[in-house]
């Protein structure tokens, strides 16, 4: 009975962990969203994209040769359908380390299917446009691109898709001055319908 009464403790245990595990997550991507939704043009991107991707902490550092890891999700049309990771190796004159939250957007259907096809790399010409608290840095997403910060959280910017993606950062601290997206590749996993029919 003793027996019993441990192995049914250790099930709930492990059952809440789990739960609140989940809740934590989820947590974590809605309040990466919300800074996102809250940082001038990159809200109306919410609102016409057809979907997006997005990371609350991508941790990159290095000296000379850098890299950078980063576990997201897929969002279609508001629904999350899948999980991603993003990594990247770069080679150049950096030094220090960085942390920041990433958003990609899909312009349509296609861009959509190339991201979620199983594996994608953003090409040599990406670029991101980079919001920073109290600063005024940015770079478009086909080229350098004029910014202003209204406040920590909100940057108006002139994004445009380019090849069918948008990209955005928020610097979370560290020594790096921009967060270079070129030749970043991720995975995709879709959620099973088990996942989708228990979380939404």
């Amino acid at each position: 009975m003793t027996r019993m009464l441990r192995m049914f403790t250790g099930l709930v245990c492990a059952t809440l962990f789990a739960w609140s595990a989940g809740v934590a997550a989820a947590d974590e991507y809605d309040t990466t969203i919300a800074r996102f939704k809250q940082s001038g043009e990159a809200a109306s991107f919410f609102k016409n994209s057809y979907g997006f991707a997005v990371f609350p902490t991508v941790g990159k550092g290095g000296f000379v040769v850098g890299g950078g890891h980063g576990n997201g999700r897929v969002y279609r049309q508001d629904r999350y359908v899948g999980d991603t990771s993003v990594t990247q190796l770069s080679v150049g004159l950096q030094a220090g380390g960085q942390a920041y939250s990433q958003v990609i957007f899909f312009e349509d259907q296609r861009a959509y299917d190339d991201f979620t096809k199983g594996t994608f790399e953003l090409g040599a010409d990406a670029s991101a446009v980079a919001i920073r608290s109290g600063a005024s840095v940015s770079a478009g997403t086909t080229g350098p691109a004029a910014s202003r910060s209204a406040d920590a959280d909100a940057a108006v910017t002139k994004a445009k898709y380019h090849k069918g993606f948008a990209v955005f950062t928020i610097a979370k601290g560290g020594a790096m001055a921009q967060a270079a997206v070129a030749g970043q590749k991720f995975a995709f996993k879709p959620r099973s319908a088990q996942e989708r029919l228990s979380n939404d």
